[in-house]
């Protein structure tokens, strides 16, 4: 084996046919148990692949695309930490695009996609626009969106039911006997922003809670966002004794600033994020938030994207992630807590 390892020695260590193993390392469709098979047989035996010359034959460059809006974001970071090894172990490399939200940036990702730079595009857009629906409908290569789009449009979509997510959110806080429930959002003019700006003034109405403007304010989905929101908020409106965050790093925002103005939570003001990220598990005190499965829409988008790599050309596929009320010390104090990791709750 003076030459390095063959075909031929990879599929008899893999236990495959030496077609498969042609038609793995060109990137061509096989079955994903055969991929894994090959790949790891190649990783054992220290076969290098020619990159260049498997992309002229096959046009395929075994390179995935994740455009997000901030990949300082814990949510993206927990998709990422799912989306790689499912790609990983097909034999693709991740290229990662932080776009800031950025909508000719997001555009100009798509446009790219005619360049086959990449073999497939995992895209999660705050905005979605006409301009990129009509990107989305021409794309020269197979996209999956982690985020809602417009129905009826030809693309496999990973979506969360945020509004599901905010009604279990001030369904929780008006148990405990909060009434004047404020809200904390970012910008209408995302999907989320509308979605859970939404979603707020339903729950309100379903639990005969008046929609109050002076109780809502709209920042972004950052933390420095998050404590000048609440900032204004509390100025304007110090009676409220409880913030619905739209997502988790509004919520610390929220924490920081409650902190600074010597207001008790949860006694005094009863805290709610979104997201469920690393972030506001380290948070004190630790924060009721809820889980809009960002793993698990990671993990399915790039399920997603390999099956359309793989062959499948069938109608687009739609996936909804169910949310999760996880309840900590920020609306039920400390003393649940405790009793929580006492019994081994979660």
């Amino acid at each position: 084996m003076g030459d390095g390892p063959t075909i031929t020695t990879i599929a008899e260590r893999a236990g495959v046919s030496i077609a498969s193993v042609s038609r793995v390392l060109n990137g061509l469709p096989t079955r994903q148990e055969t991929v894994r098979k090959v790949m790891a047989a190649a990783d054992e035996l220290g076969y290098v692949r020619n990159a260049v010359a498997r992309s002229l034959k096959s046009r395929r460059t075994h390179q995935i695309a994740f455009a997000m809006a901030d990949v300082g974001n814990p949510a993206y970071l927990a998709m990422l930490r799912e989306i790689q090894p499912v790609l990983k172990a097909a034999g693709y490399r991740l290229v990662l695009h932080s776009t800031d939200a950025v909508v000719a940036d997001e555009i100009d990702v798509l446009h790219s996609l005619g360049e086959r730079y990449v073999d497939g595009l995992i895209m999660s857009p705050l905005r979605v626009t006409d301009t990129h629906l009509q990107m989305l409908a021409t794309a020269r290569a197979p996209v999956v969106i982690i985020g809602s789009v417009p129905d009826g449009t030809r693309v496999d979509n990973v979506r969360a039911d945020s509004r599901t997510g905010v009604r279990l959110a001030v369904d929780h806080l008006y148990a405990l006997g909060r009434r004047r429930i404020a809200m904390v959002n970012g910008p209408l003019d995302t999907v989320p922003g509308a979605a859970r700006g939404a979603a707020y003034r339903e729950a309100l109405t379903d639990l005969g809670l008046p929609y109050d403007e002076n109780l809502v304010q709209i920042g972004d989905f950052y933390r420095e966002e998050g404590r000048r929101a609440v900032a204004e908020l509390l100025a304007r409106a110090p009676e409220v004794d409880a913030l619905m965050c739209a997502n988790d790093l509004i919520a610390l925002g929220a924490l920081d600033v409650l902190r600074a103005k010597g207001r008790r939570v949860p006694e005094d003001v009863a805290v709610v994020g979104m997201d469920d990220t690393d972030l506001a598990a380290a948070s004190w005190p630790s924060l009721t938030r809820v889980s809009l499965g960002s793993a698990e829409r990671g993990k399915a988008a790039a399920e997603l994207l390999l099956e359309r790599l793989q062959g499948d050309d069938g109608d687009p596929k739609r996936v909804t992630v169910a949310p999760r009320l996880a309840i900590r010390a920020s609306t039920a104090g400390p003393d649940y807590e405790r009793t929580q990791r006492k019994e081994g709750g979660a």
